[in-house]
């Protein structure tokens, strides 16, 4: 007989309700077959999700209801975006700190949750157990992959979904964080159930072809870092950059250009634009810089007639993420296929 099977009477109540093997009744989702095998050997994992996830998403409403009660008592001329109402920064550091603990989700996800889900079965001899008896390899591969893969899509949609909900009313307020940084961008929209899913596929990938359980987490650690290096650096380069510029001259007197509310500023800072529309780097007459009259003179003589800035709008941040999105799914897809054919072929 298959291990995976069982005796209905023995793992029934007299209501039908599932028993566990001391005659109890089960505490968790009413499974069989794989799946109830595979909660059965996760479930401290999924439990310890399912909780951090209801604790994360209780202390966000409490700020929330916090921060919402102090703006309350302001008057509208001190809700201004852009500028920071007084003794707000208390909450908009709050913010950005939770925000900064949910960005290290994917991390946890790769580690501690992708990384041993096959690896330790290859180690412990229970993959081999298992597809000996009647359950297929790719049967088993489906459900490991698919049962954790779901809890933490949404477990991290959850989370998204509240912190937006915490962030929004306050978009302009909070300078603690530009909307570009990891403690905004990748907790809010899809990403952070993308940027999940890919690390934890990857942490699977890995224990799968290592074989070994906290060799797998100590590379998937590595590789994550990796991603996470590489992604900062690749996140702005997925919108389209603008400029803004003047033409009044860099005088004594002549404004800089302003960027919109909640656009953040790329490149080297401020560039001298000439009259023909060609930009100069900032060190132009640096040399002279300490006298304004001969600075002025010396920029006027190249042509200068004002200064140019490079920037990213707010408007930008729902298309960014969209593609952002799109990059990371198309890869987590391309890693779900190798995992299952190489599970097919090699997993003993």
């Amino acid at each position: 007989m298959s291990t995976l099977t069982h005796d209905p009477a023995a793992r029934t109540a007299p209501d039908g309700s599932p028993r566990n093997g001391r005659g109890s009744r089960q505490i968790g989702p009413r499974l069989s077959g794989t799946a109830w095998l595979v909660w059965r050997q996760h479930r401290a994992a999924f439990w310890t999700i399912i909780v951090g996830t209801v604790l994360g998403v209780a202390v966000m409403i409490i700020l929330r209801g916090q921060m919402m009660d102090y703006l309350g008592t302001l008057e509208p001329p001190q809700k201004k975006p852009g500028s920071t109402p007084p003794d707000f920064e208390k909450y908009g550091d709050l913010m950005t700190d939770i925000g900064g603990y949910l960005s290290y989700f994917p991390v946890l996800a790769g580690v501690l949750l992708g990384a041993p889900l096959i690896a330790g079965d290859l180690e412990s001899g229970t993959a081999k157990l298992v597809t000996s008896q009647s359950v297929s390899r790719l049967r088993w591969l489906t459900m490991k992959l698919a049962m954790p893969a779901a809890l933490v899509a949404l477990s991290t949609g959850v989370l998204s979904a509240v912190f937006n909900w915490w962030w929004s009313p306050v978009k302009g307020l909070v300078t603690q964080a530009e909307w570009s940084s990891s403690a905004i961008f990748d907790v809010t929209g899809l990403m952070p159930v993308a940027y999940a899913l890919l690390t934890f596929t990857l942490g699977v990938a890995v224990g799968l072809l290592l074989r070994r359980t906290l060799v797998s987490m100590v590379v998937t650690l590595g590789i994550v870092v990796a991603i996470g290096f590489v992604w900062g650096e690749l996140r702005s380069s997925l919108g389209h950059v603008m400029s803004v510029s003047t033409d009044k001259g860099v005088g004594p007197g002549a404004k800089q250009p302003e960027l919109p509310d909640m656009a953040i500023q790329q490149g080297q800072g401020t560039y001298f634009v000439t009259g023909s529309g060609d930009r100069l780097d900032w060190t132009t007459c640096l040399d002279k810089i300490d006298n304004d009259k001969a600075h002025t003179a010396c920029l006027e003589s190249k042509g200068v007639v004002g200064w140019s800035m490079d920037y990213l709008p707010f408007e930008q941040m729902g298309t960014m993420q969209w593609l952002g999105t799109g990059i990371m799914l198309a890869i987590t897809a391309a890693v779900v296929v190798f995992i299952v054919a190489w599970g097919r072929k090699r997993l003993l």
